[in-house]
């Protein structure tokens, strides 16, 4: 099956569970694709977890609490959130590939390292080939792939990171880790009468925004 990974290297979740989607690549055909999260919120009228008091700590704690859970090694970067335009514009002049996802993963929430400009990058771009970051990351055409990108994420219904889509599924967010575990071997599990209902449930009351 061919499936679509949506992610941005400012979420935390996004490093959380690309363990995972390495595994699944195994029984799934999946294309990485880097995504500006800041504007997906914005095209959906939201704000981020880690723009709201309260919901801004939780989500921190949240974070450390499922590293540790499941053991990976986890250290925030000097600041969060912080601006991830450099770390996607680096990803996609570096190919998307996976060995790239990993190093720039690894370098801002592994090794906790700054991640917003091009000299903070300079390491991870010599590692991953990339002798010049400042210009690469400058390039026309990579700042047109990234909006591409998030455009067709948009398109696809993605509304937040990270996002996996296979086929008309939309999974969303590292919580819905099991679930996605649970449909791989289940893949009718939402063909269920209940879960047909809910899909078309009338809404009872809507807040005026």
């Amino acid at each position: 099956m061919n499936a679509h990974w949506y992610f941005d290297f400012v979420s935390p979740f996004s490093y959380l569970q690309l363990a995972k989607v390495l595994q699944w690549r195994g029984r799934l055909d999946i294309t990485p694709v880097p995504i500006a999260f800041g504007a997906v919120l914005k095209h959906h009228g939201q704000l981020g977890p880690a723009e709201i008091p309260g919901k801004r700590e939780f989500t921190y704690r949240f974070v450390q609490w499922q590293a540790e859970q499941t053991g990976a090694t986890l250290h925030f970067p000097p600041q969060h959130p912080f601006n991830p335009l450099a770390v996607l514009r680096l990803c996609i002049a570096a190919g998307s590939t996976w060995n790239a996802i990993e190093a720039i993963f690894n370098h801002l929430w592994r090794d906790g390292k700054a991640g917003a400009t091009a000299a903070e990058l300079a390491d991870v771009g010599r590692a991953l080939g990339i002798g010049d970051v400042e210009n690469a990351i400058a390039s026309a055409e990579v700042k047109e792939a990234l909006r591409a990108n998030t455009d067709s994420a948009i398109a696809a219904g993605v509304f937040g990171v990270p996002t996996l889509k296979v086929g008309n599924e939309i999974f969303w967010g590292n919580d819905a880790t099991p679930m996605i575990e649970d449909w791989l071997t289940h893949p009718q599990r939402f063909a269920d009468a209940e879960y047909r209902r809910i899909a078309d449930l009338p809404f009872g009351i809507e807040r005026r925004r």
